[in-house]
Protein backbone atom coordinates (compact mmCIF):
# COMPACT_ATOMS: atom_id res chain seq x y z
CA UNK A 1 0.00 0.00 0.00
CA UNK A 2 2.96 2.39 0.51
CA UNK A 3 3.17 4.15 -3.39
CA UNK A 4 -0.92 4.34 -3.12
CA UNK A 5 -0.90 5.87 0.26
CA UNK A 6 1.94 8.76 -0.82
CA UNK A 7 -0.14 8.98 -3.89
CA UNK A 8 -3.06 9.64 -1.80
CA UNK A 9 -0.69 12.51 0.22
CA UNK A 10 -0.03 13.74 -2.96
CA UNK A 11 -3.45 14.34 -3.75
CA UNK A 12 -4.71 15.71 -1.14
CA UNK A 13 -1.82 18.31 -0.82
CA UNK A 14 -2.73 19.17 -4.45
CA UNK A 15 -6.32 19.41 -3.95
CA UNK A 16 -5.62 21.96 -1.30
CA UNK A 17 -3.90 24.16 -4.29
CA UNK A 18 -6.46 23.50 -6.68
CA UNK A 19 -9.26 24.78 -4.19
CA UNK A 20 -7.46 28.08 -3.61
CA UNK A 21 -7.56 28.96 -6.99
CA UNK A 22 -11.53 27.52 -6.56
CA UNK A 23 -10.82 25.11 -8.93
CA UNK A 24 -12.15 22.11 -7.68
CA UNK A 25 -15.76 24.15 -6.12
CA UNK A 26 -17.64 22.69 -8.90
CA UNK A 27 -16.60 19.07 -8.33
CA UNK A 28 -17.79 19.59 -5.18
CA UNK A 29 -20.72 20.74 -5.49
CA UNK A 30 -21.58 17.76 -8.31
CA UNK A 31 -20.86 15.38 -5.89
CA UNK A 32 -22.92 16.70 -3.25
CA UNK A 33 -26.03 17.02 -5.61
CA UNK A 34 -25.45 13.49 -6.78
CA UNK A 35 -25.39 12.05 -2.98
CA UNK A 36 -28.35 14.32 -2.21
CA UNK A 37 -30.15 13.30 -5.33
CA UNK A 38 -29.67 9.40 -5.19
CA UNK A 39 -29.62 9.40 -0.75
CA UNK A 40 -32.10 12.51 0.18
CA UNK A 41 -31.15 15.66 1.59
CA UNK A 42 -30.38 14.78 5.21
CA UNK A 43 -26.71 13.94 5.91
CA UNK A 44 -27.81 12.22 9.13
CA UNK A 45 -29.46 9.83 7.30
CA UNK A 46 -27.42 9.99 4.04
CA UNK A 47 -23.24 8.86 4.62
CA UNK A 48 -22.52 9.57 0.99
CA UNK A 49 -24.09 13.34 1.27
CA UNK A 50 -22.12 14.06 4.67
CA UNK A 51 -19.04 12.96 3.22
CA UNK A 52 -19.34 15.16 -0.13
CA UNK A 53 -20.26 17.83 2.51
CA UNK A 54 -17.58 17.60 5.39
CA UNK A 55 -14.74 17.05 2.35
CA UNK A 56 -16.04 20.18 0.31
CA UNK A 57 -15.66 22.11 3.65
CA UNK A 58 -12.54 20.67 3.92
CA UNK A 59 -11.51 22.74 0.49
CA UNK A 60 -13.06 25.77 2.09
CA UNK A 61 -16.32 25.30 -0.53
CA UNK A 62 -18.47 28.66 0.69
CA UNK A 63 -21.69 27.08 3.10
CA UNK A 64 -23.87 28.94 -0.07
CA UNK A 65 -22.37 26.67 -2.67
CA UNK A 66 -22.58 23.55 -0.66
CA UNK A 67 -26.81 24.72 0.09
CA UNK A 68 -27.62 25.17 -3.03
CA UNK A 69 -25.91 21.94 -4.70
CA UNK A 70 -27.94 19.75 -2.01
CA UNK A 71 -31.04 21.68 -2.73
CA UNK A 72 -30.26 20.71 -6.86
CA UNK A 73 -29.89 17.12 -5.64
CA UNK A 74 -33.28 17.00 -3.83
CA UNK A 75 -35.14 18.33 -6.71
CA UNK A 76 -34.90 21.94 -5.83
CA UNK A 77 -33.35 23.76 -8.56
CA UNK A 78 -35.31 24.83 -11.91
CA UNK A 79 -32.95 25.52 -14.02
CA UNK A 80 -33.58 21.94 -16.02
CA UNK A 81 -30.16 20.77 -16.31
CA UNK A 82 -29.46 17.18 -15.40
CA UNK A 83 -26.58 15.65 -13.88
CA UNK A 84 -25.30 11.66 -14.74
CA UNK A 85 -22.99 10.15 -12.99
CA UNK A 86 -20.68 7.43 -15.11
CA UNK A 87 -17.72 5.77 -14.88
CA UNK A 88 -15.63 5.58 -17.87
CA UNK A 89 -13.18 2.32 -18.11
CA UNK A 90 -9.91 2.50 -19.20
CA UNK A 91 -6.33 1.72 -19.87
CA UNK A 92 -2.97 3.34 -19.27
CA UNK A 93 0.57 2.75 -19.39
CA UNK A 94 1.72 -0.10 -18.47
CA UNK A 95 -0.35 -1.71 -18.25
CA UNK A 96 -2.30 -0.10 -15.41
CA UNK A 97 -6.30 0.20 -15.18
CA UNK A 98 -8.17 3.76 -15.12
CA UNK A 99 -11.45 4.19 -13.64
CA UNK A 100 -12.51 7.32 -13.94
CA UNK A 101 -15.60 8.82 -12.46
CA UNK A 102 -17.92 11.95 -14.62
CA UNK A 103 -20.58 13.86 -14.00
CA UNK A 104 -21.92 15.54 -16.51
CA UNK A 105 -25.25 17.64 -17.86
CA UNK A 106 -23.47 16.76 -21.38
CA UNK A 107 -22.74 12.75 -22.09
CA UNK A 108 -21.47 13.05 -25.82
CA UNK A 109 -19.06 15.57 -24.65
CA UNK A 110 -17.54 13.98 -21.60
CA UNK A 111 -17.09 10.24 -23.67
CA UNK A 112 -15.62 12.64 -26.33
CA UNK A 113 -13.08 14.70 -23.91
CA UNK A 114 -12.18 11.44 -21.98
CA UNK A 115 -11.61 9.37 -25.08
CA UNK A 116 -9.38 12.11 -25.96
CA UNK A 117 -6.98 12.71 -23.24
CA UNK A 118 -6.61 9.16 -23.20
CA UNK A 119 -5.43 8.62 -26.59
CA UNK A 120 -3.00 11.54 -26.32
CA UNK A 121 -1.47 10.69 -23.03
CA UNK A 122 -1.00 6.70 -23.70
CA UNK A 123 -3.86 5.35 -22.23
CA UNK A 124 -7.14 3.89 -24.12
CA UNK A 125 -10.75 3.97 -23.51
CA UNK A 126 -12.00 0.23 -22.99
CA UNK A 127 -15.80 -0.70 -23.18
CA UNK A 128 -17.91 -0.93 -20.38
CA UNK A 129 -16.74 -4.05 -17.52
CA UNK A 130 -13.44 -4.22 -19.15
CA UNK A 131 -11.81 -2.85 -15.79
CA UNK A 132 -14.36 -2.20 -13.29
CA UNK A 133 -14.23 -5.95 -11.63
CA UNK A 134 -10.50 -4.71 -11.40
CA UNK A 135 -11.46 -2.78 -8.33
CA UNK A 136 -12.84 -3.05 -4.74
CA UNK A 137 -15.03 -0.04 -3.22
CA UNK A 138 -13.97 1.14 0.17
CA UNK A 139 -13.87 4.02 2.20
CA UNK A 140 -11.06 5.81 2.44
CA UNK A 141 -9.95 7.95 5.85
CA UNK A 142 -6.98 10.65 5.73
CA UNK A 143 -6.28 11.62 9.50
CA UNK A 144 -2.88 12.89 11.52
CA UNK A 145 -2.71 11.76 14.58
CA UNK A 146 -2.82 14.38 16.71
CA UNK A 147 -0.91 13.90 19.82
CA UNK A 148 -0.38 10.20 19.83
CA UNK A 149 2.52 8.11 19.10
CA UNK A 150 2.34 5.88 16.20
CA UNK A 151 1.32 2.73 18.16
CA UNK A 152 -0.69 4.32 19.69
CA UNK A 153 -2.48 6.00 17.20
CA UNK A 154 -2.52 2.47 15.24
CA UNK A 155 -4.07 0.98 17.57
CA UNK A 156 -6.77 3.61 17.96
CA UNK A 157 -7.84 2.95 14.11
CA UNK A 158 -7.98 -0.77 14.40
CA UNK A 159 -10.41 -0.45 17.69
CA UNK A 160 -12.77 2.75 15.21
CA UNK A 161 -12.43 -0.48 12.75
CA UNK A 162 -10.26 0.02 10.14
CA UNK A 163 -9.59 -2.75 7.84
CA UNK A 164 -5.81 -1.57 6.71
CA UNK A 165 -3.74 1.40 7.95
CA UNK A 166 -0.68 2.77 6.66
CA UNK A 167 1.68 5.89 7.39
CA UNK A 168 3.60 8.51 4.52
CA UNK A 169 4.92 11.62 5.87
CA UNK A 170 2.56 11.54 9.19
CA UNK A 171 -0.73 11.09 7.30
CA UNK A 172 -2.87 8.26 7.98
CA UNK A 173 -4.34 6.33 4.98
CA UNK A 174 -7.06 4.57 6.89
CA UNK A 175 -9.19 1.81 4.50
CA UNK A 176 -12.58 0.85 6.18
CA UNK A 177 -15.79 -0.73 4.26
CA UNK A 178 -17.49 1.53 2.63
CA UNK A 179 -20.79 1.13 5.15
CA UNK A 180 -18.46 1.90 7.89
CA UNK A 181 -16.70 4.92 6.23
CA UNK A 182 -18.76 7.63 9.04
CA UNK A 183 -19.07 5.51 11.63
CA UNK A 184 -14.89 5.20 11.98
CA UNK A 185 -14.75 8.49 11.01
CA UNK A 186 -16.64 9.80 14.00
CA UNK A 187 -14.75 6.95 15.80
CA UNK A 188 -11.25 8.41 14.99
CA UNK A 189 -12.57 12.30 15.67
CA UNK A 190 -13.15 11.01 19.13
CA UNK A 191 -9.86 9.14 19.61
CA UNK A 192 -8.33 12.47 18.81
CA UNK A 193 -7.20 11.83 14.98
CA UNK A 194 -7.48 15.00 12.82
CA UNK A 195 -9.48 14.09 10.13
CA UNK A 196 -8.95 16.02 6.59
CA UNK A 197 -10.51 13.38 4.26
CA UNK A 198 -12.90 10.91 4.43
CA UNK A 199 -14.93 9.23 1.29
CA UNK A 200 -15.38 6.75 -1.22
CA UNK A 201 -12.65 5.10 -3.28
CA UNK A 202 -12.25 2.35 -5.72
CA UNK A 203 -8.90 0.42 -4.83
CA UNK A 204 -7.49 -1.96 -7.53
CA UNK A 205 -7.50 -5.54 -6.12
CA UNK A 206 -3.94 -6.37 -8.06
CA UNK A 207 -1.66 -3.67 -7.69
CA UNK A 208 0.82 -3.23 -10.79
CA UNK A 209 4.13 -2.11 -9.06
CA UNK A 210 5.58 0.45 -11.34
CA UNK A 211 9.85 -0.18 -11.16
CA UNK A 212 10.78 2.99 -14.07
CA UNK A 213 10.97 6.35 -13.45
CA UNK A 214 9.53 7.22 -17.19
CA UNK A 215 6.59 4.91 -16.78
CA UNK A 216 5.43 6.60 -13.79
CA UNK A 217 5.47 9.85 -15.26
CA UNK A 218 3.29 8.64 -17.86
CA UNK A 219 0.96 7.48 -15.51
CA UNK A 220 0.96 10.55 -13.51
CA UNK A 221 0.59 12.76 -16.52
CA UNK A 222 -2.34 10.83 -17.87
CA UNK A 223 -3.89 10.68 -14.61
CA UNK A 224 -3.83 14.79 -14.09
CA UNK A 225 -4.88 15.44 -17.60
CA UNK A 226 -8.00 13.00 -16.71
CA UNK A 227 -8.61 15.18 -13.73
CA UNK A 228 -8.21 18.28 -15.18
CA UNK A 229 -11.51 17.43 -17.30
CA UNK A 230 -13.85 19.82 -15.95
CA UNK A 231 -16.55 16.70 -15.85
CA UNK A 232 -14.03 14.14 -13.97
CA UNK A 233 -14.51 14.04 -10.39
CA UNK A 234 -12.20 11.29 -9.76
CA UNK A 235 -9.89 9.10 -11.50
CA UNK A 236 -9.06 5.45 -9.50
CA UNK A 237 -5.73 3.16 -11.00
CA UNK A 238 -4.09 0.09 -9.68
CA UNK A 239 -0.71 1.66 -9.84
CA UNK A 240 1.62 0.89 -7.21
CA UNK A 241 4.87 3.60 -7.34
CA UNK A 242 6.95 2.99 -4.95
CA UNK A 243 7.94 5.77 -2.65
CA UNK A 244 11.41 6.43 -4.04
CA UNK A 245 10.36 7.17 -7.58
CA UNK A 246 7.25 8.75 -6.83
CA UNK A 247 9.41 11.27 -5.18
CA UNK A 248 11.99 11.47 -7.96
CA UNK A 249 8.92 12.62 -9.90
Amino acid sequence: MSGHSKWHSIKHKKGALDAKRGKVFTKHAKLITIAARDGGADPDMNPGLRSAIANAKSDNVPNANIEKAVAKGAGGDKDGVQLAELMYEGFGPAGTAMYIQVITDNKNRSNANVRLIMAKNGGQLGSSGSVGHMFEKKGVIMARAGSMDADEAELAAIDAGAEDISVEDGMFEIITAPADLMRVNDSLRGAGFEVEKAEFDFIGKNPVKIEGLEDAKKILRLVEAIEDDEDVSNVYSNFDIPVEILEQV
